[in-house]
This record gives structure tokens, sequence and C-alpha cells, in this order.
């Protein structure tokens, strides 16, 4: 398929069609979201003049996306993007030199420099063994990266001899003495990321042999599944590496204990800063004068989902204190304003995620953005650059003045204007009702693309995933409830307690909690819904949910039986204790079950769904991706055996090469027609 371009400009212009009048509208749809365009980070160069972002396109033809780099001259808004690598190769994690002059990025499991100006990209390391992230100095005369190695090898050409002879081996078995043996959608190979260390020649390239920085400790630098450079950072003088890392043992798979730790940039022996902290530190980051050491840390062993509050360490006498102590909300991602008087951060806030200013004397925060996702951001100089997405806006960048009293956004990329030019979305508003216990709980609903006055429209009842996270004002490639709009459907998607960016006492209500309260809100919230907005039909309704949302669409047909018509179960917990003997990261069940099973069996049993296996009777469809390791394929095998066994009408949807999400294109692009033909079978059956 054509790749589409980028177009820039008034989005209506793109609307035109032969003969000068406007496409009719239509909704929007599930090949409309995969072919998008996909706006990434921004960054920004020293002087601000410049921000260099990613796009990524869909190839349907080879299944997979495609990802390049552009540049935009701030200076000159209006004019045309500038493409900087080349179409035949991947390329991401943008980096600029300290002179402004090139761009560093990885391309084919290497680092490479562009000129700014344009030209030809170099090679900055031509290593045996891929290249897993990286960060250019502040001087930029010295590279830290991240290779997958076995530790215990002198050299990197040891790892290389070992990979090669394993691939020969004509025996398969592997021999594990410790968890993790798999991880997320992975078997273990033994091999650790290492970060290293290279000095760069007069021509940017890498010019000696790599030094290991982390390589002492056993563990993984950045963290495994999903760790990248954020986790490490080079201090303003380039002469120190501070990174995060969680000594692995054989407490790994049970274990959020992740330190800060600090090592010359030429190496060394690490340095553990945050030993004192039993529970997680990460990404720790200098001040731009290096006198401070601000990262993120939780103060509660095993529970992935603590608040993270800022740390700042002062690196002369190595005293920390809090900041913002008293701001009940959990930072995502920061970075040092340029004056080094402030921090910015990104986190969930009522519904929507937004962009913040934490003074960092007095630790006074100001919110910088209101309603929508801000996802990615970068500052230099007084240029914020951000992307920001909502529910009816893939993410997109803009630009505000840090020193603007109204914080007021210029929008700087239209991507997808012309490919959306004709679509409508479906409106949407939150709203809010008392939920369990009393408290005030939020949720958001969405008209069709096509609502009429005086219509009622059957209902998508969205659940979401975690469980501690939120269905707000997002854009997702994965749960857009834009694609059921566009087929038709009104839906409701309800942030019960567990969720966040309400306050940690909300997001802890959950844990030990999971067919309780959260239940109640979904009743309650459903109901406040249909009350609020007469368009709802929520008596001809289907409930969906992957993860822990599907997880609750077990525990609805044993709890709820009489609710809905239909269910979307996506890798959904069945039984609890399987659940406890097959995951790979123990600590969340334990944390959100009280205990290890052999401490706490009776409270894994609490909310267990098969316990309530002979209630169910609602049509479900499941769906599980055969390299799931979170959620094992058992537990959708054990739900589609349930319901078959009874006579519950239901089918399976696997997928042999997805893990817990489904992100090859034509495998979702399956995955919405399976689960939208589901829906009209059962709530609009005179249409079909």
């Amino acid at each position: 398929m054509r790749v589409r371009l980028l177009v820039w400009g008034a989005a209506w212009g793109a609307a035109m069609v032969a003969g000068g009048a406007l496409a009719a509208p239509r909704g929007f749809t599930v090949e409309d979201m995969v072919n998008l365009e996909r706006v990434g980070s921004p960054v920004l160069s020293p002087d601000a003049a410049h921000v260099v972002y990613t796009v990524r396109s869909t190839d349907m033809a080879k299944n997979r996306g495609h990802t390049e780099l552009w540049m935009i001259d701030l200076r000159a808004p209006t004019a045309a993007p500038q493409r900087l690598t080349r179409a035949d190769a991947s390329s991401s994690d943008p980096a600029w030199s300290p002179a402004g002059d090139a761009i560093y990025y990885l391309s084919n499991s290497q680092v490479w420099r562009v000129p700014a100006a344009g030209g030809v990209a170099s090679k900055v390391t031509d290593l045996p063994l891929d290249v897993d992230s990286f960060r250019l100095s502040p001087q930029g005369d010295r590279l830290a990266f991240s290779m997958a190695v076995y530790r215990d090898c002198a050299d990197l050409a040891c790892t290389v001899k070992r990979v090669d002879a394993k691939s020969k081996e004509k025996a398969s078995g592997r021999v594990y003495d410790r968890l993790f043996v798999r991880h997320w959608d992975t078997w273990s190979d033994l091999r650790n990321n290492v970060l290293y260390s290279a000095p760069l020649d007069a021509s940017g390239k890498v010019s000696a042999v790599p030094v290991s920085l982390s390589g002492t400790l056993d563990g993984d630098v950045p963290s495994k599944p999903f760790g990248d450079a954020d986790e490490y950072h080079f201090s303003p003088d380039g002469k120190t590496v501070v990174f995060a890392a969680r000594i692995a043992g054989k407490s790994e798979a049970w274990s959020t204990n992740f330190d800060i730790y600090s090592v010359p940039a030429a190496g060394g022996a690490p340095r553990n800063l945050s030993a004192e902290n039993p529970a997680w530190d990460t990404k720790p980051t200098y001040s731009p004068d290096g006198r401070t050491l601000a990262y993120l840390a939780m103060t509660r062993p095993g529970f992935e989902a603590d608040r993270f509050h800022f740390v700042l360490l002062d690196v002369a006498t190595g005293k920390k204190r809090p900041l913002a102590a008293d701001w009940d909300r959990s930072p995502a991602d920061f970075r040092w304003s340029p004056d080094g008087k402030s921090l910015l951060a990104n986190a969930d806030d009522v519904g929507q995620h937004r962009l913040f200013s934490i003074d960092a004397q007095s630790g006074k925060v100001t919110p910088l953005t209101d309603k929508g996702y801000v996802g990615a951001f970068d500052v230099a100089g007084n240029t914020i650059v951000i992307s920001q997405a909502s529910l009816n806006s893939d993410a997109q960048l803009f630009k505000r003045s840090t020193v603007a009293a109204d914080g007021a956004l210029t929008q700087l990329t239209h991507v997808n204007a012309q490919a959306l030019a004709d679509v409508k979305f479906g409106e949407f508003e939150q709203f809010s009702f008392k939920g369990a216990k009393g408290d005030t709980v939020y949720g958001h609903v969405m008209k069709p693309w096509n609502a009429a006055p005086g219509a009622k429209y059957p209902v998508a009842f969205l659940v979401h995933g975690g469980p501690q996270g939120s269905f707000g004002n997002s854009w997702s490639y994965r749960w857009n409830p834009q694609v059921y709009a566009g087929a038709g459907y009104a839906t409701v998607f309800i942030d019960f307690h567990g969720s966040t960016g309400y306050g940690q006492k909300f997001t802890d209500a959950i844990s030990g909690d999971w067919g309780g309260a959260p239940l109640e809100d979904l009743k309650k919230g459903l109901a406040a819904a249909a009350a609020k907005y007469s368009w709802l039909d929520t008596g001809n309704a289907c409930a969906l949910g992957a993860s822990y949302g599907g997880y609750m669409m077990n525990w609805i047909e044993g709890n709820w039986s009489n609710g809905f018509k239909c269910i979307v179960n996506h890798d959904g917990v069945f039984d609890n204790r399987s659940m406890y003997f097959a995951t790979e990261e123990l600590w969340f069940n334990e944390w959100e079950n009280g205990g290890s099973y052999f401490s706490a069996p009776q409270k894994h049993e609490k909310f267990n769904p098969v316990n309530f296996v002979t209630k169910w009777k609602t049509p479900m469809l499941v769906i599980h991706g055969e390299k799931d390791f979170r959620i094992p394929l058992s537990q959708g095998l054990g739900t589609f055996t349930a319901l078959q066994r009874q006579g519950i009408e239901s089918k399976l949807l696997v997928f042999p090469d997805e893990n817990h999400w489904v992100l090859k294109p034509a495998n979702s692009v399956l995955w919405h027609h399976t689960v939208i033909d589901w829906l009209d079978h059962n709530l609009k059956p005179a249409a079909k």
C-alpha cells in the first residue's frame, strides 16, 4: 500500500476532491487507524531553533511499521518539514550534537550521524552486537550505549562466538536455575543488557574498545522489557554516568528494588546512591549546573503502581530531600528547565495526562496544559515542544513558550490531515458520579459519528487494563473508542477505583479488591451514564476489556450476569491460582493479592473468576496471544473451555505471533473486524 504523504497547512484544504466539492463525511475505521502516520518524540536543538521528531508509517505489504526522522525550523514555522533519514531503513531515538550541527540516531541496530543541514549519514558505531539504546555526552566526545551480552564474557567477541555456537546446536533445550526464565514475550537467552561507554574521535565515530559501566552488576541496564535511555544520563561535564538498575539474583521476579548508581564515564566501579530505599528508584537526571541529581522514587517495595515522587540529591554532600511531596500525582517523565529552577513533568490528572512545572526550591506545582494527553516533550531555551493527543485526535506536535503567561499552544504538525479530511469523529464528554465508598468517580461517553437527535445507540462498554491505568482523554492504537463510534456504537468507559490520576489513595483502592469496588463503579457508572445521556441504549450493550479488563470480563460473567448481551475478553485472567504459578512478574500478583499464594491463598481465591464459572451465561469472544507471558495462553484456553463445555455461545481468536498486545498491522485489522462483527451479531441482529 502506498505510504500517505505528510500534509501541512489547514486540514480543510485537504478535504477538497475532484470537482471542488467536499467529500461526504464518514466514520473512522480500523483501516484508517492502522494506516495513520504516528508522530513521535520531539527533540529540540540546543538553541531551540529546530525540532527533530519521528514519524512512523505503516507498510501493509510488509506488515510492519517504518520510522523516519523529520525536522522543523521553528524560526520559519510555515516552511515544509525536512526529512533527515533515508526511506529504506527505519530510524529512531534522535539526539542533537552539542553544537547543534548534527543529529545522532539509531538505525539497523547501530548509531548513525547525519548533518543537520542535510547530507549523507555516517556510521558512529560498527559493533558486532546490536546497540539497543544510546546517549551522547554533553561535550559530544563520548557515547554511552547498551548491548545484550553474556556478563561472564571478557569481551564482545566472546558473546558473538557464544551466540553463533548456540545457533548451530542441534539440541534446543534450555537450562535455568532462577527466574526470569521468560519475560513479557521472550524466553531468556541468559544475556543481560549492559551499559557501555566509548570515546568518539574527531569525525564523530567510536574510536576505542567499549568499556563496561554496569557489567559488574547482576542486572539489566536499561531494564527489561521496556527500559530505555531515560534510565541513564551523563553529568553536565561528561565525566560521570548515572543509571538505574535492579540487582537480579534469584529474587528478581518478585522484586521492584531499583537503585540509582553512579560510575565514571570512562569506566570504574558503580556506586549505589539510593541503597537506603528498598523500593523503586529510577530516571536519574542532573541539573544543568551539575550540582543536583533528580530522580523518581517509590516508597513501598513490591508495588509497581506506587506513587513516584521526586527526590533531589545534592551531589557535593549526598543530602537528599523530597520535592513536591504533597503533590498527589505520579510523574511519568520529567526534564530540568534550562535554568535549573524547575522541572517539567507529565502525569495522569483526572482523565487527562497533563504537563506540569514544579519549582525546584518550593515544590510549587503549576499546570502548563489543560485537556488532552501530553506524551513526549522537550525543552530548550524558552521553548517547550510537546506531543499531545486526545480522544478525537492522534498525537501532533505543539509549541509554547516557557515565559508565556497564557500558555497558548501553537500547532506544528498536521500529519494525517489529508487521510482524515472526510472523517467525522464521535463527540465525547467527561462525566462524574458517586461510585463505591461514596467517592466521586469519573468516566467518558462518546457518541457514534453519525448520531442523530432523539436516536438511541447500542453501547460498547470499555474496561481498561492495568489495573492501575486510565481510559481518559487520549488516543490509542489498541483500544480506540473512535473505531467503535465509526461502526455506529456509543461507548462508555469508567475510571474505576484503582485508576491513576485521582490521587494515590484512589489508585491503592483496587489492591486486594479486584472484584469489589471496581465492579460497583462499573455498575454505577453505566447507570449514571444512562440516566444522563438519553442516546445510550444500555439495555443493548456489550462489555469489552483486556488484561485486567479481560479479568473483569470473566468476573462480570459470574457476578453481573444480566448486565450485557455479549462480552469480549482479550488476554484476561481466568484462574488466579494458575495465573500466579505461570506468570513472570510475581511482584504484581503478590502485591495485588496480599502476598504469595503460599502465604495468602484465600486472598488469591476471593476474587477468582474460576470459582464463579457455573454462573456464566453471556456469549463471549475470547482473544489471546500465544507470546503473552504476562497472562499466559492457558488463561484464555481455560476461559474458552469453560464456555464451550457449558454450551455458552463463544468464539476463540488466537494470535501465534502476538504478545499481551496486538502489534502487527494485519493482525490489528483482523482483531477489530472480529470484535466489531461479534458486537454486530449480538447487538444488531436485524442489520445482519
